[in-house]
This record gives structure tokens, C-alpha cells and sequence, in this order.
């Protein structure tokens, strides 16, 4: 199979939807199926408020905060959870992307965090997500609220130092929001330590189960304090999260305060069916052409390169998301569609949980998702708290009967039309239109370059240099998970920090260090020490003699001295 094949799709082995009567959660709208087994508190719920202010258990710096941040009515998760939450219940929370479900676990957390302080690597406060984008927008949605209560709050994801997250660490954080890849890697090592963790919540639960994250939680969640409280909130519930419910959470409050299939009243769905490929391509670049904002998801990175090559030729202001980005990369193109720069966002589910773009009115399935709970993620991406917007699926001939069954599981009945690129019933629901044709371009985000990379000076390589390189590792698409790839070139880079050997063979003279004190050592016989300025160098000849160098930073030793061939080989650790 090439890589931008699409895999098999497995058809569900159960199929239990049934048909709403008209008016009960719109007209033609379906129940999904059952996809978990609710558990019965044994101590009931507390009632629901109608006001943040109702909430006796949350400080007045909090309520102060939220009032200069706009929020004046809890949305109905907020409203049904958050006196239970404030009171110690564990929690377990189902409600519809872009309901609200980041302050109603958030508020409680901080709630019943505050007046306390975290010793070094032991934070109080644990909020675990499945990708770095949503860590990212858990942790700007809860910082106001952080710093009017004096909490520290830390993010510790994979594509970033790991360096630089233990030292923030080691400084203190009362609040840790983590994917649980990295996060696992912190505890190993040491950095991290999860006994003073009071309240844990696993936010989009399903979907961490989903990517083969359930070992790693599960692993974390044992390392909690016993007796903490928890909180499992997510769009959707289903049975790969049982056991985590059952086994983690102590007589939950169960809050479904939208069906799990549930679509949002404020948003539109259409399925355009074209006729074939090229014009499905032709339909696409009308569409991302129009004047607003898009994002456009597809299935593989290729697809999202190649469409984004495509825009760009046609005059569209195109950027690409996707797992083969670094995360600085990621970061850059996001804040490029937010601010405008971008107009047509083309991404693969990277994209479909935990970004959220102000007056977004539209996304578009350019391929199909594989399920109906990809689906409701993506369509998440608009009509987000209270705002209207539309999802477009585009759908093949050879699509129809899957997409018939994914929308069935849903919960939703979509208007169907069948399009060719220049129609105006394309044009009416999309804004489609022509583009410019005049190329364009956008600036592409930088790759990172390490610090050690940055200050390192130009060498010159004496004759005969032998070997360079490592073993690479990359991050998988969507998972955070490791796979081998890429080489390195005369580097071991670990989570941002670089240790250099030589990759110098033949006869050198002598280790140099360049400013600030880094040594290096050159492989081969080593004649003596010559120290750039800001060091001094020491040559000890001999076969496998090596130039020491000490400055600013202190002396550090060469790490390939006396290979018969000059070079070294390093690995590099991927961030998870």
C-alpha cells in the first residue's frame, strides 16, 4: 500500500441508531448508538447553578478573573459540574467540543489547588491530554485564572526540549498540563514526581486511548496520590475508556449534557458529492479561494503538502499542519492562520482536537474521516461556543454508502447536494469562487536550530574526515509515538541539547574550543591544543591523545578521541 492510500475502513459490529421523533433535537436527526455503559452514582449529584457567582466554593479572585475575561454565564457543563467538581466528586464529564469543557474542569482544579505551593518536580494539579495542541490551549485558557490564584502552571509536550521542561519543573509548578508521552519520559528520569498530585483530569480520554496512549496513563494514573480526586471529561465516551473509569474513579458524577452524537444546533452539514477526482480537486481550490478563513483536513501528509502546493500556485494563501512538522513549525503555522496570514489551513487530524480559531465558519472534509468520531472533531474546529459555522464533506461516488453509515453514527442527517466546480449551489453554501491564479507565497516557519547550533563556529575539516551521522527518530503522525528515520550529521541531539564529537578523521592537530569553553577533540593522532578565545587548551600527544579545552562554561571532555576513522556516531531522542 503507498503511503497515501487510505486505509480499510472497519464497519461497526453493532448498529443500534434510531430515528428521533421531529422536534426532538431537530428535524431528521438521529440517536447513535449506545457506545458506553454509564456507571450509577451511588450518592447523588448536586444540583446544577445558574450562576458562577452561586458557586460558594470558588474564590473571589477566580470569579473576579472570570468577569475580565468576558465569561458572565457558565455553559451548561460548567453550570452541571462545577459545584460537584468544587466539592472533591470525581467526575466523569461528556459534552460536545467547544462546550466548555476546559473551565469546567479547570476552575475546580485551580479551585481547590490554590493557597497551596509545589515543591520542586512534584506538582499538586495534573491535567493529561492526547496531542500538544490541546496541552497548548488548555494551558492559554487557564493561565488568567492561574496567575489571579498565584498557581504556576507548566506544559511539558513532545517536539520541545526536554531540557528546558525539567528545569521548569525543577523551578515549581503547582499545575502540570502533559501529554503522556513526555510526560512519562519526565518521571524516568527523574524530573517528574506524581505523589503530591491531588487532582488528576484526563481531558479527551477516548481519543488517548484511540492513539495507544491507555499503557502510559494508566502507568501515570498509579502514580497519583491514592486518595486524589479525578476527572475524566470528553466529546465522546466509549468503551475503550472503561476501564479507566472503572478502575480510577471512585463513584463519578456522570454529566452528559450533550448527546455523545450529538451535532451542535448551530451548525450546518452538507455532503457534496462530485463526480469524480479531478473535478473533486477543482471543487477544492474553489472553495479554499473564498473570502474567510478555511481549514481543509485530508488523510495523509503527503495529500496536505500537495494541496498546499496547489493553492499556493492558484493564488490561495495556503499553509500545511500535519505530525511531520516540528512542533516551533506547528506553533508558527498556527499563529499564521490566526492571524490572517494564512487564509486556507490544509491539515490532517493533527488539527482536529485542540485548536480553536475565533470566527471560523468553516471546515471542509476533503477526504472523508474514518469515523463518526473524527467527524465531530473536525467539524469542533468551527461553531464553538454559541458561533455558527458549516462542515462540508466532500464525497466520491465509491464514498457514498460508507459516509451514509458514518453520518448514521453520528447522530446526524445532513443536507446532500451534487456539485461540479463552477455551480452556484457551490458557491452559495461555500463561498466558492475563482481564484487569482498568480502564485503566491507564505513564509515557510523555520526549522529550529539548537542553541549549541546557533553560537557553534565554522569549522574546517582536515583531510580524509571519516564518519557522521546517527540514528534519527521521528514523531509519528498524530501519535507523539517514536519511529526511526532521519540521520544526523556528526551530533547526538537530545530534546534540544547537543553534545558534539568530532567528525574529523586522518591527522588533526589538536582539539580547538570555540568560544565560551566547548571543547572538541579530533579523532586520530592529536599533536596538540590550540583554545579560541574565551579558553584555554591543553594538548596531550599521543595515539589516541585529545585536545582538552576549559573556558567560560568550564573544561568538557571530547567524546570520540582516538576512533581509527575520525567519527562518531550519535542517536537522537525524540520528544514524545
Amino acid at each position: 500500500m503507498t503511503r497515501s492510500a487510505r486505509p480499510a475502513r472497519k464497519r461497526p459490529a453493532e448498529r443500534t441508531a434510531k430515528r428521533a421523533p421531529k422536534g426532538a433535537g431537530g428535524v431528521g436527526r438521529t440517536v447513535g448508538p449506545q457506545d458506553f455503559t454509564v456507571p450509577e452514582p451511588r450518592v447523588p449529584a448536586l444540583a446544577a447553578v445558574r450562576a458562577f457567582e452561586e458557586l460558594t466554593d470558588l474564590p473571589a479572585a477566580l470569579l473576579k478573573a472570570l468577569a475580565a475575561q468576558g465569561v458572565t454565564e457558565p455553559f451548561p457543563i460548567q453550570a452541571a459540574t462545577l459545584p460537584n467538581s468544587l466539592a472533591g466528586r470525581d467526575l466523569l464529564g461528556r459534552g460536545r467540543t467547544g462546550s466548555g469543557k476546559t473551565l469546567a474542569f479547570g476552575l475546580a482544579l485551580l479551585a481547590r489547588t490554590a493557597g497551596r505551593r509545589a515543591e520542586p518536580g512534584a506538582p499538586l494539579g495534573l491535567v493529561l491530554v492526547p496531542t500538544r495542541e490541546l496541552a497548548q490551549q488548555v494551558t492559554d485558557a487557564l493561565t488568567p485564572y492561574a496567575t489571579a490564584v498565584n498557581l504556576r502552571l507548566a506544559t511539558v509536550v513532545g517536539g520541545l526540549s526536554i531540557t528546558k521542561q525539567a528545569n521548569q519543573l525543577r523551578r515549581g509548578a503547582e499545575v502540570l498540563v502533559a501529554t503522556p508521552g513526555r510526560l512519562q519520559d519526565l518521571v524516568e528520569r527523574g524530573d517528574c514526581r506524581l505523589g503530591e498530585v491531588a487532582v488528576t483530569v484526563l481531558d479527551e480520554a477516548d481519543q488517548m486511548a484511540d492513539m495507544g496512549f491507555l499503557p502510559q496513563v494508566t502507568a501515570l494514573l498509579k502514580q497519583v496520590e491514592p486518595g486524589g480526586q479525578r476527572m475524566l471529561f470528553s466529546a465522546t465516551l466509549d468503551r475503550n475508556i472503561d476501564r479507566l473509569v472503572r478502575g480510577f474513579l471512585s463513584d463519578p458524577v456522570v454529566h452528559s449534557v450533550d448527546p455523545s452524537a450529538g451535532a451542535v444546533t448551530t451548525m450546518e452539514h452538507h455532503v457534496l458529492h462530485v463526480a469524480d477526482e479531478t473535478d473533486k480537486k477543482a471543487v477544492t481550490v474553489r472553495i479554499a479561494a473564498r473570502d474567510g478563513r478555511v481549514i481543509l483536513f485530508l488523510d495523509t501528509k503527503r495529500s496536505v503538502d500537495r494541496l498546499v502546493k496547489r493553492l499556493l500556485a492558484s493564488g490561495v494563501r495556503a499553509a500545511g499542519l500535519h505530525g511531520g512538522r516540528t512542533q516551533p513549525q506547528r506553533n508558527r503555522t498556527l499563529d499564521q492562520f490566526k492571524n490572517g496570514q494564512v487564509s486556507a489551513l490544509v491539515a490532517t487530524n493533527v488539527a482536529a482536537r485542540g485548536i480553536h480559531v475565533d470566527d471560523l465558519d468553516l471546515v471542509v472534509n476533503v477526504d472523508p474521516p474514518m469515523d463518526h468520531k473524527d467527524y465531530l472533531h473536525r467539524g469542533g474546529r468551527t461553531a464553538r461556543a454559541g458561533e455558527s459555522g458549516s462542515v462540508v464533506t466532500l464525497v466520491l461516488p465509491d464514498q457514498k454508502r460508507e459516509m451514509t453509515r458514518l453520518m448514521a453514527d453520528a447522530g446526524i442527517t445532513p443536507c446532500t447536494a451534487a456539485v461540479r466546480s463552477g455551480d452556484e449551489e457551490l458557491a452559495r453554501l461555500t463561498g466558492a469562487r475563482e481564484p487569482s491564479g498568480v502564485a503566491v507565497t507564505v513564509e515557510a516557519p523555520p526549522a529550529p536550530q539548537s542553541a549549541a547550533a546557533k553560537s557553534r563556529p565554522k569549522r574546517r575539516r582536515a583531510q580524509g574526515g571519516g564518519r557522521a551521522g546517527g540514528r534519527g527518530e521521528a514523531v509519528r503522525e498524530d501519535t507523539g509515538a517514536r519511529t526511526d528515520g532521519g540521520r544526523r550529521t556528526g551530533a547526538r541531539d537530545e530534546a534540544g541539547r547537543t553534545e558534539r564529537g568530532s567528525a574529523d578523521g586522518g591527522r588533526a592537530k589538536g582539539g580547538r574550543a570555540a568560544r565560551g569553553g566547548t571543547g572538541r577533540d579530533d579523532g586520530g593522532r592529536a599533536r596538540g591544543g590550540r583554545a579560541a578565545q574565551g579558553g584555554t587548551g591543553r594538548g596531550e600527544t599521543g595515539r589516541t591523545g585529545a585536545g582538552r579545552a576549559g573556558g567560560g562554561a568550564g573544561q568538557q571532555r571530547g567524546r570520540t578521541a582516538g576512533r581509527p576513522q575520525g567519527g562518531s556516531r550519535g542517536s537522537s531522542a525524540a520528544a514524545r
